[in-house]
């Protein structure tokens, strides 16, 4: 009897778990709720309390906001500097969100970080389903589920799906292309093609042209790959008339030319000299703002930011190797390799550039398990230890950084970061007794506590943003419009949270600044506070102390110590 009520025990999470895919492949429909519904648990925490991270994601939401402030929507600015290494796609999707918020009455709606992070959460969710619809061409929908599972998890997809950036819908768009091109590949010796003649065309062009909106031609790089890839293997590029090539490519140039012919007129040449010869080609020839890598840098990261899945893409191998010459898997390898390799090459990295590449990844893992054909060497067995070590690793890093940044323990976030290590160690354990979709729902699941107890509770209560206190700082000095000045410390959150008039300057700089009138503020890190005192006494400037923020600057990657004077009069 006791025997009997331990496995029952044991079995009752591993089979509900189960049950919820079983619930998911009865439908599309339900699919789609069960992938939105985990992607919103893995995603939504933390969303609405993490101040704007420096410096990308305040730099894009500073361009959106003086785009509402300004009414000019084709000029992109961060204060009077332009800002021409992206096209307008993401400032478009910000600025309706923020705008409708406002029309909603949601107070203060421009200031509010997570506004502008709604079309990442958007983008992120729906390239989980776009990974879904695309696994479908490969695989039965139960592994499909599985996919969209696998990304939704990562936690590279969980990062992005917060930031108020372009690189969640560039996603997005990216595999509703390859999607497509899969089909067309895929069905190209059928009949099944030409019941979906224009269909598949439109949503390739179209998620093309969405791509081009984003972050310009990358989309190009990696479909352009992929397609060249399997043309070559197959010595012939016929199969890719079935994308409609001329209409499609008058569709393309319909949706993008306008605004391109907007800027052109507005700008002229400057917008290509700066978004292609300076940002796109400047991230091929060396690591912009210290970004660089050397090859293998993606290779190392990807057992991170593709966990809890990348353990299981190592057991794929033999797999995919084995199966290499099969159509479907041509085809992913194709997705996958090219863009990796020029990836890899590229001077400058950044975890996300990859993320589209995910998905290939996810789909080829869920093929080898439809054909029960994941690795059980002893060394994979082994190597899913990893589903436990990296949640225990993340965690106590947080709660230790916790504890001497803030002297603080963190209580809150323990029982999630004890539950992702329980379901991590679950996961590993029981892997070879209940099979590797109860153990990956496993390690689902603590991802999603891992992301509760970080992003929810760690990273809000940590004091590394020093901009959010220096602005609520200055908001609690009790004037109506209080302007201010900021010397070293020069982050575009600071902008972001305090308004685009705010002055970025040195020490004699913000001395000055306060000589001009009342319910002003200079914000002096310690570095520059010599200057200051010595400027705003040679000019006679009366000011008051106020209190000192102290924290890390993210963006410099250093601590910082912020003085904050007032004036008090000319």
């Amino acid at each position: 009897m006791t025997a009997n009520t331990s496995s029952y025990r044991m079995a009752w999470p591993a089979n509900g778990l189960s049950s919820i895919v079983d619930f998911a492949t009865e439908s599309h429909g339900r699919a789609a709720v069960v992938l939105i519904i985990i992607s919103l648990l893995a995603f939504l925490p933390g969303f609405f309390r993490i101040p704007p991270i420096d410096r990308d994601e305040a730099r894009f939401a500073q361009a959106t906001k003086q785009m509402i402030e300004t009414g000019d929507y084709v000029d992109i600015r961060f204060q009077n500097e332009l800002r021409y290494k992206k096209p307008v796609g993401i400032y478009w999707l910000q600025a309706a969100v923020v705008q409708a918020a406002g029309a909603l009455g949601v107070p203060d709606a421009q200031t509010k970080i997570w506004l502008y992070r709604v079309p990442s959460l958007i983008g992120a969710t729906g390239g989980v389903l776009l990974t879904y619809w695309t696994a479908l061409a490969f695989v039965s929908r139960r592994a499909a589920v599985l996919t969209g599972v696998m990304l939704s998890a990562s936690i590279l997809l969980g990062g992005e799906a917060r930031l108020a950036k372009t690189d969640a819908l560039l996603f997005a768009t990216i595999v509703a292309a390859m999607g497509a091109m899969a089909r067309v590949y895929l069905r190209r010796d059928s009949n099944s093609a030409r019941n979906s003649e224009w269909f598949l065309p439109a949503i390739f062009w179209t998620a093309i042209a969405g791509g081009i909106l984003l972050k310009g031609p990358l989309i190009l790089m990696v479909v352009g790959l992929a397609a060249a890839t399997v043309s070559l293997w197959e010595r012939s590029a016929r199969w890719l008339l079935a994308l409609k090539p001329l209409p499609g490519f008058l569709w393309l140039l319909l949706l993008v030319s306008p605004w391109f012919i907007a800027i052109l007129s507005k700008a002229g040449a400057s917008f290509f000299a700066e978004s292609i010869g300076q940002d796109l080609l400047g991230k091929i020839a060396s690591g912009q703002e210290s970004h660089g890598a050397p090859p293998g840098y993606y290779f190392l990261l990807f057992w991170v930011t593709f966990w809890p899945a990348a353990t299981l893409a190592a057991m794929s191998v033999p797999w995919v190797w084995s199966a290499r010459r099969d159509p479907a898997v041509r085809f992913l390898l194709a997705w996958l390799i090219p863009s990796w390799i020029v990836f890899e090459v590229v001077a400058t990295k950044l975890p996300h550039y990859v993320l589209p590449l995910y998905p290939a990844i996810a789909i080829l893992i869920a093929a080898a398990l439809d054909r029960g054909a994941l690795s059980r060497e002893r060394w994979a067995v082994r190597g899913v230890a990893w589903w436990f070590v990296l949640p225990t690793l993340i965690g106590a890093v947080g709660l230790v950084a916790l504890v001497s940044l803030e002297r603080r323990l963190g209580l809150p976030a323990w029982p999630f970061i004890a539950g992702a290590m329980i379901f991590g160690l679950l996961a590993w354990r029981l892997y070879e007794a209940d099979g590797t979709e109860r153990a990956l729902l496993r390690a689902t699941v603590a991802s999603i506590l891992l992301a509760i107890g970080m992003y929810a509770v760690i990273l809000p209560s940590l004091e590394i943003f020093p901009s959010a206190a220096l602005a609520r700082a200055v908001r609690a000095s009790g004037c109506e419009r209080p302007q201010a000045a900021s010397a070293g410390f020069q982050e575009p959150s600071l902008v972001f949270l305090l308004g685009t008039r705010t002055q970025l300057t040195d020490g004699a700089g913000a001395a000055d600044f306060l000589r001009q009138g009342v319910c002003r503020f200079a914000l002096v890190e310690q570095r520059q506070e010599r200057s200051f005192v010595q400027r705003a006494e040679a000019a006679g400037v009366r000011y008051a102390a106020g209190p000192r923020v102290e924290g890390i600057n993210v963006g410099a990657g250093r601590m910082v110590s912020i003085a904050i004077y007032r004036s008090e009069g000319p």
